[in-house]
């Protein structure tokens, strides 16, 4: 287990899923985690709440990812928070499906860039201003960039946009010891998941189970766990990399 006594790292769209699990991993390594949502504050509170009953430190603050002004607002509040920021984990996403590329309205596109695109690229353009050096960017993408997954076309572009942005950013930030790095989950148990596998043919979840070498779909601690090592001292040689967290199945 990597030792984060001191940190304070910030976890987008961290209410539940992925995000929960990372935000709990870190705050049990010793950082001080700030626990964001877009809307849903109840479980943002009760992922607070297990984390302080374990021990840790985390607060919960809202804000809209796809919005610049709650993206510098996040940071604000984190930083009167704790004073400072090392560690920050975009993992808020939104996905929508469409059957047809003729289907997607500028509005569907603008609202999945937003979350997915946009608002994690002011974010790092924030931690470039705020960061103390050797701090920690973790960038959460999929493994659909890889693969071709009908419905996924907007989707799956908004992230390999993200991916791209974790390689050419990890030059500017490189200089001060800060690393930035893109994890890829395969199939995880999520609601994310649920949705997805709702508009695939009947068994597509058995189909994942089947095709991943190590014969299960995911969790969430399966991804939190590879985040928390990118955000240790472990990791310091680790940067500019996309990694696929999938069981073998990419």
């Amino acid at each position: 287990m990597g030792d984060l006594t001191g940190k304070v790292g910030i976890v987008t769209g961290a209410s539940r899923g992925i995000g929960r699990a990372v935000a709990e991993r870190l705050a049990r390594d010793g950082a001080k985690v700030v626990v964001n949502a877009k809307t849903s504050m109840q479980q943002a509170r009760e992922v607070v709440a297990a984390i302080e009953a374990a021990g840790g430190q985390a607060t919960a603050i809202q804000a809209n990812i796809g919005v610049l002004a709650d993206v510098r607002r996040l940071f604000q509040e984190t930083l009167a928070a704790y004073g400072h920021i090392d560690i920050l984990i975009n993992n808020a996403g939104t996905y929508k499906s469409f059957e047809k590329i003729t289907d997607v309205t500028e509005e569907d596109y603008d609202e999945i860039f937003a979350v997915n695109a946009k608002g994690p690229f002011f974010a790092m353009q924030e931690a470039a201003r705020v960061f103390r050096d050797n701090g920690r960017i973790v960038n959460i993408s999929t493994k659909g960039t890889k693969s071709a997954i009908p419905g996924y076309h907007v989707y799956g572009g908004s992230k390999s946009t993200l991916e791209q942005f974790t390689v050419q950013l990890s030059l500017e930030f490189g200089p001060r010891g800060i690393t930035v790095n893109t994890v890829l989950p395969g199939p995880v148990e999520t609601q994310m998941l649920n949705d997805i596998l709702d508009i695939l043919p009947e068994g597509a979840r058995q189909m994942a189970i089947a095709r991943t070498p190590l014969g299960r779909l995911g969790q969430p601690n399966d991804i939190g766990d590879v985040v928390a090592f990118l955000c240790s001292d472990d990791g310091r040689w680790v940067t500019g990399q996309t990694i696929a967290v999938d069981g073998g199945l990419v």
